[in-house]
């Protein structure tokens, strides 16, 4: 569970270190998702094979544009598969964490697609505003129909895990997202067909874009801090540094950094100050246990101090 380095004398000074794992070792990922997102991959590519079909088949500009941007959930979801695929890859010499930074990449990088996604929808909304027009009838409507289904399908898959991992979450407002569009669509030209108002289409759309702007801006946001090294979400530093004080022996805590290793990882390295020596493997098995049960930090290195000052030497 914890591993205890030899202490290491300086002058009257005796120094420890200490490196203790919680329950699970280094990975903690709580679910894998790669069945989810090889049915979510297949589902989807399927999907624009349908609709570019019949766009083609009806001649349906809006069914032919409607498939490209479909092509963007496929690449949204392949960015955070692959990135959740390379977080399983053991550490190396070159990456001693391994690649579990990819999946905080993987995140960025699908906020990032997503505010492109909207930035089209935008755009073409501004243009119909100018111009409005009519969609092709019943096609549209059925196939985006098919669409809400994929897509709703698909998002459902990564429900249970957009609450605890930044990644999966990308992945499920990605989906979620084009089923919000696909319905604009539904509405939009059930309520032209019925009543000629093709100012409608726009407005919906309008509708739409702020919907997804709402959770983008959280996923960017999340996901910036995250690639900045933040302290993740939900983790209190001061909250962390008052259990590390409150250990037995403990007289100060200082040098507490917390930072992500991926979207489901946090680390932490903390100097303890304990005039009375080393306390053992015991002490940071426990601490590290502890760590892991309130805060969800499963790689935990302290070094322990004898003395009220540090002799090593740190760069800040």
């Amino acid at each position: 569970m914890g591993a205890q380095h030899s202490g290491h004398g300086h002058g009257n000074h005796d120094y420890g270190h200490g490196h203790a794992h919680g329950p699970g070792g280094h990975h903690h990922m709580p679910t894998d998702f790669g069945r989810a997102f090889a049915i979510g991959t297949l589902l989807n590519i399927g999907f624009v094979i349908v609709e570019g079909g019949a766009g083609f088949w009806f001649d349906s500009v809006a069914l032919l544009a409607d498939a490209g941007h479909n092509l963007s959930d496929v690449l949204g979801l392949l960015i955070a598969w692959g990135g959740m695929e390379l977080a399983k890859r053991p550490a190396t010499p070159r990456f001693t964490y391994g690649l579990g930074a990819s999946t905080i990449l993987a995140a960025l990088a699908n906020a990032l697609v997503l505010l492109m996604a909207v930035g089209a929808i935008l755009l073409e909304t501004i243009q119909r505003l100018g111009s409005p027009r009519a969609i092709d009838g019943w096609p549209v409507v059925w196939v985006a129909l098919a669409g809400i289904v994929v897509n709703l399908a698909t998002a459902l898959l990564f429900a249970r895990g957009r609450h605890g991992d930044v990644n999966v979450r990308g992945a499920y407002l990605h989906m979620a997202a084009d089923a919000a569009v696909s319905a604009g669509v539904v509405v939009a030209g059930l309520v032209i067909l019925w009543t000629g108002a093709t100012w409608i289409d726009p407005l919906v759309s309008l509708i739409v874009v702020a919907i997804i702007l709402i959770g983008t801006w959280g996923l960017l946001s999340e996901s910036l801090l995250l690639a900045l090294q933040a302290v993740p979400r939900g983790i209190d530093t001061q909250a962390v540094e008052a259990v590390l004080a409150s250990q037995p022996g403990v007289v100060r805590v200082h040098d507490l950094h917390i930072w992500p290793m991926s979207t489901t990882e946090t680390a932490l390295t903390a100097h303890l100050v304990m005039p009375g020596g080393h306390p053992g493997d015991a002490f940071l098995s426990a601490l590290g246990e502890r760590l892991q049960r309130d805060f969800g930090i499963g790689h935990a290195t302290v070094q322990i101090e004898t003395g009220d000052d540090c002799a090593m030497v740190h760069a800040h």
